[in-house]
């Protein structure tokens, strides 16, 4: 079992080590399930990226801005958001650890993408 608040912890002090400014950590992998938590500090950016055909983002300590598709969405500690379903960004506003929670693939079930697409 692992304990959030210690990750969250170690990897936010990581991340204040980092010349990027962040740490991140895969704790929970299974199957297309995956757990990570990223820890940022203050002004650290991940810039846009593919989404993965299911997530979420849970603040664990601090503050973030999701962005995506022309919207941007602040968080603080204990909000929880899903994902946008298209590439997207995250900025650390102060000093942050969020858990990630993704699932990689939807074998038989089709993403929101794949419902739009088929039934255009």
């Amino acid at each position: 079992m692992d304990d959030l608040t210690t990750l969250a912890r170690h990897h936010l002090d990581q991340a204040k080590s980092d010349p990027h400014g962040r740490s991140a950590h895969l704790f929970l992998h299974d199957g297309p399930l995956r757990q990570s938590v990223i820890a940022m500090v203050s002004g650290c950016e991940l810039d846009e990226h593919n989404a993965p055909p299911a997530a979420s983002l849970q603040v664990l300590h601090g503050h973030v801005r999701l962005t995506g598709g022309g919207d941007r969405m602040d968080l603080i500690a204990g909000q929880v958001q899903g994902i946008p379903h298209e590439r997207h960004g995250l900025r650390a506003l102060e000093d942050s650890v969020v858990l990630l929670t993704a699932v990689t693939a939807t074998h038989g079930c089709p993403t929101p993408n794949e419902e739009a697409a088929a039934t255009a």
